[in-house]
């Protein structure tokens, strides 16, 4: 099932409020996967994973070639909902180094586009250590936002309130004889972890080894629906 299709299905959950709280700051949990400090006028996204698709095709293994397109209409419509004053991209912008030189000439000046009016900044991730001048903005490890550190990779347990990426998480529920799996972000109140919002980027189960050294103590599951964020217990998910 798509990861950006509609959830349908209603769950007995955790109040949604569409917000999820990290080292005492509200940040606002949108359907996109994007994620708003409305104070600091500031927007994150994570793991863009901009030209996967000509990537595989580089290995033999064709994918329609509409990822990067897909991922940057998505990103320009929450932008427009948003009109932040900064975006802060968490690292995994581009899938590999040759990235650029594939990239569609209309693709790289749409992105373009949207910085104007932005500060822009791009976190260097472990598929983009480095992150070529053409795209704009400004290249870091990492930054700080309303107190709580921004990374690509998230950092070893009890490290201090953070958001980062790079682990693409995922959840499922089993309701009545079926199961729905969406992208998440994921946290518990000192450490979130967002979805990837590129749209060949995939996910891994929250359930999986990955996830449990981060949060020792328990998660909340935060849902991506068409429209809305469905906030659901670490215990009530599924493998």
């Amino acid at each position: 099932m798509n990861a950006r299709a509609g959830f349908s299905v209603e769950v007995e959950a955790v109040p949604v409020t569409g917000l999820v709280r990290v080292g005492g700051r509200d940040f606002v949990a949108d359907p996109s996967g994007a994620l708003v400090l409305p104070e600091e006028s500031a927007l994150l996204v994570a793991d863009l994973h901009l030209e996967k698709g000509s990537a595989f095709a580089e290995r033999g293994q064709m994918l329609p070639p509409y990822d990067s397109r897909q991922t940057l209409a998505a990103l320009s419509l929450v932008l427009l909902r948003y009109r932040p004053r900064t975006v802060i991209v968490l690292g995994d912008s581009l899938h590999d180094r040759r990235a650029l030189r594939r990239i569609a000439p209309d693709d790289l000046a749409s992105l373009s586009a949207m910085q104007v009016g932005a500060d822009w900044i791009w976190l260097t991730g472990n598929h983009d250590p480095v992150i070529p001048a053409a795209l704009g903005g400004e290249m870091r490890a990492s930054a700080t936002l309303g107190g709580v550190t921004l990374r690509h990779e998230p950092g070893p347990a009890g490290a201090g309130p953070e958001i980062a990426g790079h682990l693409h998480p995922a959840g499922k529920v089993r309701l009545s004889g079926r199961s729905v799996r969406r992208r998440c972000f994921v946290s518990d109140g000192a450490r979130c972890v967002m979805p990837a919002f590129g749209a060949y980027a995939g996910g891994l189960n929250l359930l999986d080894a990955a996830f449990r050294p981060l949060f020792p103590a328990g998660f909340t599951a935060h849902m991506l629906g068409e429209a809305r964020v469905y906030a659901i217990a670490g215990d009530r998910l599924a493998r």
